[in-house]
């Protein structure tokens, strides 16, 4: 039997709403798991159950798998990816904001200073004040994806991921074999129609509904080829694997009638969807310089690693 412990960081919780979202296949692998630490579903301290611990100390069992969800913001995340690291043999970044930051790391465009004078100073709807200091761990300078701060065994990306790669993750893992997407693209899985140019010349908002036949998508035209941004070229295949093989391998945001946002991260690491991208709507005639904030828009999930930082200030600024 593995032991399994589960940390969550800088995140909103839907990854782990998503590892119940397995359903009937999760208890296929329950008689091979024993969960030591999961503070989203049980009561494990982190200094002892009565706070008979070292305060200093972070109380976090030995396991052979460690899942973490989240990016690294402050002090005390760090502290605790670490000693996740030090204590599971195997490491899992579940989710995007573990894999490259996610949307939290947006915040990397500005530097920590200017964040907190605009949330507590500058916001219209906050009565100015000083920055809050006690007894919170401080901001490190940046969002931090979990393997620019310890080493990653295993990557699990998507906002949230898809319950059967946290399934097919977890077995192999148990088998003792390696974990790795294969390099496709959403565009791969994508069952619309591609003519190779765009209807139009502009790139049209979101609000507009897209033309699609959900039960016919051989009649449907690729959305970016109808002229709305998908990110589907750029991003990395896998967030439409049904738990049920027999079902259709649709992108969940094609699938419900939305272009791809780029949650599932780059195809391969060193890549640069943001570059990639720009080329990608220059091949069918449209401008990429009509994209509303580009930096943030194209890079929407994957701000860690360097990708999003605070641009140098204009003179006079």
């Amino acid at each position: 039997m593995a032991k399994v412990a589960e940390e969550w960081l800088n995140i909103c919780g839907g990854c782990e709403v998503t590892i119940l979202d397995i359903g009937e296949p999760l208890l296929a692998l329950l008689p091979s798991l024993e969960f030591v630490h999961m503070p989203v579903l049980m009561d494990h301290k982190y200094h002892g159950q009565t706070g008979e611990g070292d305060p200093k100390a972070i109380d976090i069992p030995v396991a052979d798998v460690g899942i973490v969800s989240g990016g690294v913001r402050n002090e005390k995340e760090k502290h605790v990816v670490e000693e996740m690291r030090k204590r599971c043999k195997t490491l899992i970044a579940l989710g995007s904001c573990a894999c490259f930051g996610g949307i939290p790391a947006l915040a990397n465009m500005d530097t920590v200073a200017d964040l907190y004078d605009k949330v507590y100073r500058q916001s219209v709807s906050t009565e100015p004040s000083d920055t809050p200091k006690d007894k919170l761990p401080p901001l490190l300078d940046r969002v931090y994806a979990l393997d620019e701060i310890v080493k990653v065994d295993a990557y699990i990306p998507g906002c949230p991921t898809s319950p059967k790669l946290i399934v097919e993750a977890l077995t192999a893992v148990l088998e003792g074999k390696p974990f790795e997407l294969p390099e496709r693209s959403v565009c791969d899985d994508c069952p619309t129609k591609r003519e190779k140019k765009a209807s139009g010349g502009a790139i049209v908002r979101p609000l507009k509904s897209m033309d699609f036949d959900q039960n016919n998508w051989g009649n449907t035209r690729c959305f970016m080829e109808q002229g709305f941004l998908c990110l589907g070229p750029v991003t990395h295949a896998g967030c439409g694997k049904p738990m049920d093989d027999k079902e259709d391998n649709i992108p969940r945001c094609i699938k419900g009638g939305m272009t791809c946002r780029g949650c599932m991260g780059p195809i391969r690491k060193g890549a640069n969807p943001m570059v990639d991208m720009m080329g990608a709507l220059s091949s069918i005639g449209l401008n990429p310089q009509q994209v509303e904030d580009r930096r943030a828009t194209l890079n929407r999930y994957i701000g860690a690693q360097n990708r999003l930082r605070p641009l140098p200030k204009k003179p006079g600024a």
